[in-house]
């Protein structure tokens, strides 16, 4: 079974300054990220209602209530509040009655407003749940942002992945996790790291110890989180094993059910890899933006041969591991 993951509501009164109308004592924990406009239980049905959801009571709602009178307010309100909605969030600093606050303390139900619009309000609070709650693993690993790509480094401990990700924060770039990545699913086509709280900003090399980037290299050296963009596997070099010379074709890993491009890039003295991560970080920019170097050059060679796309052999025949999976 899945782990559910929850925020604290003081959390997210912080991150959107929200206005506390009423707050019951001891902590209030937020587990769903999905959040509701209550149009339907306050005209009175409650099939599928979700307490566990956040309320959102924006003018459409406020406007109906205003519309009844105030015997039926009451009740639909009381009704409403009876079935415990985790909390529940006035918009655009609409007016709230005594008699809701009062029902809000007879059971339980937190009370916050805001100036925002409704519209904006749900999105930002649904990008934050969304990340806040979403479900993650942990990797061995570093993860960088260089030239705006967020590439995670793998590879045996002793590769060298905490020395390159500390040249490349020397070369401008910024680091965001070292030795440990955590790794959250925030939708369907994005994965975003970031570091463990205890161990954020430090890295680990052998010989020398733990060095704060932070306080060596300044604010500008860090950040907080990225999505992952790439990843680069690092391996000893194996002087049996063909690597990719073209890179036309790409090769994907999963990650928590998302294929992320990846690269095998074989290691030995003399190789400058955060050059190398440098480059591919620009050349998998190319590639989205439509440009393929490496197919360029195959299609380059089969012109000048006189040949068509049928005719060409593949140049990368490296064995792929079952983790491994061709676009």
């Amino acid at each position: 079974m899945a782990k559910v993951y929850s925020v604290a509501l003081e959390e997210l009164i912080d991150e959107f300054s929200l206005e506390t109308l009423y707050r019951p004592e001891g902590d209030v924990f937020v587990s769903c990220k999905d959040v509701n406009r209550p149009g339907l239980p306050l005209a009175g049905f409650f099939d599928h209602f979700e307490p566990p959801r956040i309320e959102i009571i924006g003018k459409v709602e406020h406007l109906y209530l205003a519309s009844l009178d105030e015997t039926t307010r009451a009740a639909r309100i009381r009704e409403f509040l009876s079935k415990q909605p985790v909390a529940v969030i006035y918009t655009t600093s609409l007016p709230v009655s005594e008699d809701t606050l009062k029902a809000a303390a007879a059971y339980r139900v937190p009370i916050l407003r805001t100036a925002q619009p409704t519209s904006a309000f749900m999105s930002a609070l649904i990008l934050s749940l969304s990340t806040r709650l979403a479900p993650r693993i942990t990797r061995h690993g570093v993860f960088v942002e260089v030239y705006g790509e967020g590439v995670l480094l793998l590879g045996d401990s002793g590769i060298g992945k905490s020395e390159t990700a500390i040249e490349l924060v020397k070369r401008g770039h910024r680091l965001i996790a070292d030795d440990a990545v955590e790794i959250k699913r925030v939708s369907d086509k994005t994965l975003v790291g970031s570091a463990p709280e205890l161990i954020r900003h430090y890295v680990e090399l052998r010989g020398i110890g733990i060095v704060d980037i932070r306080r060596l290299f300044g604010m500008g050296a860090i950040k907080a989180s990225e999505k992952i963009d790439l990843v680069l596997e690092l391996e000893t070099w194996d002087p049996e094993k063909v690597y990719d010379r073209f890179g036309s074709e790409m090769v994907y890993t999963e990650i928590m059910g998302l294929r992320i491009p990846k690269y095998t890039v074989p290691v030995k003295p003399g190789r400058n890899l955060a050059v190398i991560v440098e480059i591919a970080a620009m050349n998998h920019r190319q590639k989205k933006m439509g440009y393929n170097s490496g197919a360029e050059m195959e299609k380059r060679i089969l012109d000048s041969l006189g040949m068509g796309e049928e005719d060409l052999v593949p140049f990368n025949d490296t064995p792929k591991t079952p983790e491994d999976t061709k676009a």
